[in-house]
């Protein structure tokens, strides 16, 4: 198997370090059968080529895409900067590619369409995903029911369909939950690795950044409890499935 291309954005690495976890036991992955790049303390490898992998996974992290550049810390548009750098190497060649949560917002910039805090943005907390007619057909969701739950928190969402992508999954609060483009090129609005333990981790990591009113924590942390998110990790086993 070709290692897979992991970038992470997360800056605390408790919630960095959680993720990557998860990435690797959803994924069914060792931790040597990928490249695990930190980004907001690392550049990206000189004459680094996403083609030389079996396949791109891009995680979540605090920073918004549509955010002015006067309001980027220095690290959110190195991070930036980063991951759009590869986007035409990877769309270009469709090289596998899951970008989960931050990924859709590069990917759909990347494609030209809009993305920004104008609607769509959605709580804390877990929202039912359904499938559209292309997502019933996607090897990405085979073995998954027609409708599930999914954790998310994002403050911008993509505002139209990125031309020349597929739309393969809705929720009520915001209609792009999954799209593709080509064949291989996928993003999520949800976290496809994140369980009830791991949000509630980044719910105490984030609680001042924004996402929700800090004395709402408590409140999330018992909801993502007693939810029950366990389909979105077969995405993560069927695109490693798919492309390792």
């Amino acid at each position: 198997m070709s290692r897979f291309l992991i970038l992470q954005l997360r800056p605390e690495t408790e919630a960095s370090d959680d993720e990557f976890a998860a990435f690797l036991r959803k994924g069914g992955l060792s931790a040597a059968q990928v490249h695990r790049i930190h980004l907001d303390c690392e550049p990206l490898p000189e004459g680094l080529d996403p083609r030389d992998y079996a396949g791109v996974i891009v995680g979540g992290g605090p920073g918004c895409v549509s955010d002015p550049p006067e309001r980027k810390s220095p690290e959110e548009a190195r991070i930036e900067a980063a991951c759009l750098s590869l986007m035409p190497a990877i769309t270009g060649a469709d090289v596998p590619f899951l970008g989960c949560c931050y990924g859709i917002g590069i990917l759909a910039h990347h494609l030209g369409a809009e993305v920004s805090k104008a609607r769509y943005g959605e709580p804390v907390g877990p929202v039912r995903c359904d499938k559209t007619e292309a997502g019933g057909r996607d090897p990405l969701l085979d073995g998954l029911p027609d409708g599930f739950d999914a954790f998310v928190g994002h403050k911008e969402a993509v505002q139209i369909l990125p031309a020349g992508t597929v739309h393969l999954l809705r929720s009520a609060p915001c209609p792009f939950q999954m799209i593709r483009h080509g064949q291989n090129v996928y993003a999520t609005q949800f976290h496809p690795e994140a369980d009830a333990a791991g949000f509630e981790t980044r719910i105490r990591i984030y609680r001042h950044k924004g996402y929700f009113d800090p004395s709402e924590a408590d409140d999330l942390i018992a909801m993502c409890r007693a939810s029950e998110v366990t389909w979105p990790e077969r995405i993560l086993r069927n695109f490693v499935q798919r492309y390792g």
